[in-house]
């Protein structure tokens, strides 16, 4: 039996139905309205941040080289300059996202409207849609995402080259990618050499997702810190906000928490402060 073909009315029936289905197009982002944004799906939105959490440039102790590099990087794009992604990998609480977010304070003090737009790593599916929402844009994004990381059986990481590469369209002009990460090739090791030994050719399998990496042009290493730099990361922040201390209290104090933290980094540092800051009664607002 042969179906009956279908009639213009018939196909304009159904295309106004799915036209009525589909969800509307979402209004265009003012920018104007916040120095940052966070990017959410269902639906898909940029929703303003009223308030950065983060510290001030000066008090990130012990990664001074690296600041210096991922300022100077993200001066010139704000500037409408050549600039390259950046991928901050290493230690874990050694201020990989601190920076990203002092220096995006950093430069818009130096007069650059600079915005900071995150995107979680579960949304990187999303990222095409999102990137279409900047780059109509005149102003200039650092797209930030945190903790970036691929497991097994994990796609996403196809979804990054999207930002990295662009396709035949490249990466808006307004758009730089910064991403921390504990790992440097963001997959987990035995997930490499699982591919090494079950993929049909080993090589092409783990070239194919240890090359993302590659395709940052900055490679930003963290490295777990002395303590001298540990006590001197909460020296810092005791003179920013006014805490103070008998210095030889204040050393055997913090010495005390990281031992029983069984670790020491630029986390432990404010965590140990934070305390301190509590029981002398001084807000860090």
């Amino acid at each position: 039996m042969t179906a009956e073909p279908m009639t213009k009315a018939q196909a304009e029936r159904i295309a106004a139905a799915l036209e009525r289905m589909a969800p509307p197009p979402q209004p265009t982002p003012d920018f104007s309205t916040a120095e940052a944004f966070v990017w959410h799906v269902t639906p898909d939105r940029l929703e303003p941040v009223a308030r950065v959490n983060r510290i001030d440039l000066s008090l990130l102790v012990g990664v001074e080289r690296t600041r210096e590099t991922l300022l100077a990087n993200t001066r010139q794009f704000a500037a409408g300059l050549p600039a390259n992604n950046a991928l901050l990998w290493g230690a874990r609480g050694m201020g990989k996202s601190s920076i990203v977010k002092a220096v995006h304070a950093a430069i818009r003090a130096e007069g650059f409207d600079l915005k900071l737009v995150e995107l979680q790593r579960e949304d990187l599916p999303s990222v095409g849609r999102l990137l279409n929402a900047l780059r109509g844009s005149e102003a200039r994004f650092i797209l930030f995402c945190d903790d970036l990381s691929f497991g097994h059986d994990d796609e996403h990481y196809k979804s990054l080259k999207a930002v990295l590469d662009g396709g035949i369209e490249g990466r808006p002009e307004n758009v730089v990618f910064y991403a921390t990460s504990n790992r440097r090739h963001l997959m987990p090791r035995d997930m490499i050499e699982n591919e090494r030994s079950s993929a049909i050719n080993p090589s092409e399998a783990v070239e194919e997702k240890v090359s993302m990496s590659d395709r940052f042009g900055l490679w930003l290493g963290f490295h777990p810190c002395s303590q001298d730099e540990y006590l001197a990361m909460i020296d810092g922040y005791c003179a920013a906000y006014g805490v103070g201390v008998d210095a030889d209290t204040l050393r055997a104090e913090a010495i005390e928490w990281q031992a029983t933290r069984g670790a020491r980094s630029g986390r432990v540092a404010w965590q140990f402060f934070v305390d301190l800051a509590g029981r002398k009664g001084v807000t860090l607002g």
